[in-house]
C-alpha cells in the first residue's frame, strides 16, 4: 500500500443514523446534516447511504452544497440551507428546489419578493448569536412569515454537548415562547439535543457529528479509518534528533518509521510529539513535528517493521485525536484532505 487510505464505513454511518432516529422517538422526523462535504467524508456516498437508511430531509450550510446533494439523490429529498437565501442564490434555490432557512428580515423580504410561492423555513436566534432572527425581529414579522406557510421553524443549541449547562434549558424555554401555537413544524436538536431527551425533539431532529462517529454520541460506530503507509525505516543512536527543530531526541537506541501523511493532508500540526498511531492493537508514538507530507513514529517496540500504521480506527476515534490536538472531532474530520485515497466499504459502496 503506497498511498494513505481513508476508509469510510458506510454501514457504520447508516447504523448511526438509525440509532439517532430511534432515539428521536416516534412521530419525530430525523433529518441528516451533511454539510462540509459530508463532514469531510464525501457528500455523494454519504448522502446516498443516509437516504437508503431512511433520511428524507437533509441540511447543508450553503446552496452550492445543496446542488451537490440534488445531483446525488435526484428531485425527491428535501434539502434545507442553513445560511438561508443569500444574494445570488435565487435561481439555484428555485431551479433545484432548495429550502432556505431564512435568518433575517432582509432574507425574508428577498425570498418573498423573488420566490413568493417557494418553500422556506425560519431560523430564530435563541442565544447562540450566530444565525437567525432576533426574538424581537421575529415577533415583528411573525404574521408575515407565517402567512407564507413556512415548512419549519428552527433554532440551534449552543451548549448541547454539556447537557447540564443552564443555557440549554434557557434556549428551550425561549424557543417555546416564541413558537408555541404557530402550527409550524419545529426543530432545535442536533446530535446533542437528541441525547438530552424528548423535550428537545419537537417535530424534527437534525443529527450531524453523531452520524460520523463523533461525540457526544458515545455509542456511535466509528465511520472514518485512516491508514498511513510506511515509506522508510531507520535506526537512531541516543542523542540523535527527529524532524524540524529537533524537537524529539532519542534517549535510547530507537527505530523510526517515516509515514506518508502530514498537515497538507489535514493531519493537524498540533499533534506533533503528542499523537499515537497504531499497529493492530499496539500503540506507537508520533515523535517530532508533523511535517507537510510526513510523520515520524517510534516503532522500536514492534517485532517487525510495519507496512502501514493507523491514525483513525477502532483504537482511536476522531475525538481521541481531537483531545491530543486541543480541538474538536469536527475539525479532525473536516480537515481530512483530498490526497487520501478514499475507499468506501459497506452496502452501496
Amino acid at each position: 500500500m503506497g498511498t494513505a487510505t481513508l476508509t469510510i464505513d458506510l454501514d457504520a454511518l447508516a447504523a448511526n443514523w438509525r440509532a439517532l432516529d430511534a432515539a428521536s422517538g416516534k412521530g419525530v422526523i430525523t433529518a441528516a446534516t451533511v454539510k462540509a462535504d459530508g463532514y469531510g467524508l464525501g457528500i455523494g456516498p454519504v448522502a446516498r447511504t443516509l437516504h437508503r437508511a431512511g433520511a428524507r430531509k437533509f441540511f447543508v450550510a450553503v446552496a452550492e452544497e445543496g446542488a451537490a446533494i440534488r445531483e446525488a439523490l435526484g428531485p425527491a429529498p428535501e434539502i434545507n440551507i442553513y445560511s438561508g437565501h443569500m444574494p445570488g442564490d435565487t435561481d439555484m434555490i428555485h431551479d433545484l428546489g432548495l429550502v432556505p432557512m431564512l435568518n433575517s428580515v432582509e432574507q425574508l423580504t428577498r425570498h418573498l419578493e423573488a420566490l413568493p410561492r417557494h418553500p422556506y423555513g425560519i431560523q430564530i436566534n435563541t442565544g447562540m448569536n450566530r444565525l437567525g432572527m432576533q426574538p424581537a425581529e421575529w415577533l415583528a414579522v411573525a404574521d408575515i412569515a407565517l402567512s407564507g406557510a413556512p415548512t419549519l421553524i428552527m433554532s440551534h443549541l449552543a451548549c448541547a454537548d454539556t447537557p447540564d449547562d443552564p443555557m440549554n434549558a434557557a434556549q428551550l424555554a425561549l424557543f417555546g415562547q416564541l413558537t408555541d401555537g404557530t402550527g409550524v413544524p419545529r426543530s432545535i436538536a442536533a446530535t446533542g439535543g437528541i441525547l438530552m431527551g424528548p423535550e428537545y425533539h419537537f417535530d424534527m431532529t437534525r443529527p450531524g457529528i453523531g452520524l460520523y462517529g463523533g461525540q457526544p454520541f458515545e455509542a456511535a460506530n466509528p465511520v472514518a479509518h485512516l491508514s498511513l503507509p510506511v515509506i522508510q525505516t531507520r535506526d537512531l543512536e541516543p542523542g540523535e534528533a527527529v524532524g524540524y527543530g529537533c524537537t524529539w531526541v532519542a534517549e535510547v537506541p530507537t527505530r523510526i518509521a517515516t509515514l506518508s501523511g502530514g498537515y497538507a493532508d489535514g493531519i493537524l500540526r498540533a499533534m506533533g510529539n503528542r499523537a499515537t498511531l497504531w499497529h493492530e492493537d499496539v500503540p506507537c508514538p508520533l515523535v517530532g513535528r508533523v511535517s507537510m507530507d510526513l510523520l515520524t513514529v517510534d516503532i522500536t517496540h514492534l517485532n517487525d517493521d510495519p507496512k502501514h500504521l493507523d491514525l483513525l480506527g477502532v483504537n482511536q476515534t476522531v475525538d481521541d485525536l481531537a483531545l491530543v490536538a486541543d480541538t474538536i472531532g469536527y475539525e479532525v474530520l473536516t480537515s481530512l484532505g483530498p490526497r487520501f485515497a478514499r475507499r468506501y466499504v459497506g452496502a452501496g459502496a
